[in-house]
């Protein structure tokens, strides 16, 4: 998963980064007992520390398989609305980032589904159109229309706790999670 890996460990009498432990992360990853941020996070800087090239490799399909149910099993908009408590986090703008990304063809750049779906989210300015929409909704406002002005300040009520959950959630990798 890191692209500066330092070959092998021939020579060495040590085992392998601690086959045992890799093993159970893998195994964790396959059985989606670990399905948090935080923990997919460590899991993957475990991964990225592997010295040995091979076993670098065995963890790239469980990664992948793991960030892609973060996403799908709507753990990660739970979370993003764990983060979003005055305003609750919008899931049409992950239904929506998720996919864009499945579309683009520069998404194979990542393991990360997650990722790129914050990514998207950032990029594509989805907070401000979704917190526009969701903010005139006359259901936001006890079944009458709101006035400009209200929807607008609604609107950046959203927009303000939502970026900031989205910052918060990219806090995480403070180096891209890609290939190249």
């Amino acid at each position: 998963m890191s692209s500066s890996r330092s070959g092998s460990s021939q020579g060495s009498k040590k085992p392998r980064a601690s086959q045992k432990s890799m093993r159970q992360l893998i195994e964790s990853l396959r059985s989606h007992r670990v399905n948090t941020l935080t923990e997919l996070c460590r899991i993957e800087r475990a991964a990225a520390s592997c010295q040995n090239e091979e076993d670098a490799q065995e963890f790239q399909g469980p990664m992948t398989s793991a960030w892609d149910y973060y996403v799908t099993s709507h753990q990660f908009l739970t979370e993003l609305r764990g983060l979003t408590r005055n305003y609750p986090f919008c899931g049409d703008i992950v239904t929506d980032a998720h996919f864009r990304v499945r579309s683009d063809p520069e998404s194979n750049r990542s393991w990360n589904l997650a990722w790129l779906c914050l990514i998207k989210i950032q990029d594509d300015n989805l907070i401000s159109s979704y917190a526009a929409v969701e903010a005139s909704k006359p259901e936001m406002w006890g079944g009458r229309y709101p006035e400009p002005e209200e929807s607008e300040q609604l609107a950046q009520c959203f927009e303000y706790e939502w970026s900031q959950a989205v910052a918060g959630m990219l806090r995480h990798w403070p180096v891209p999670p890609t290939w190249y």
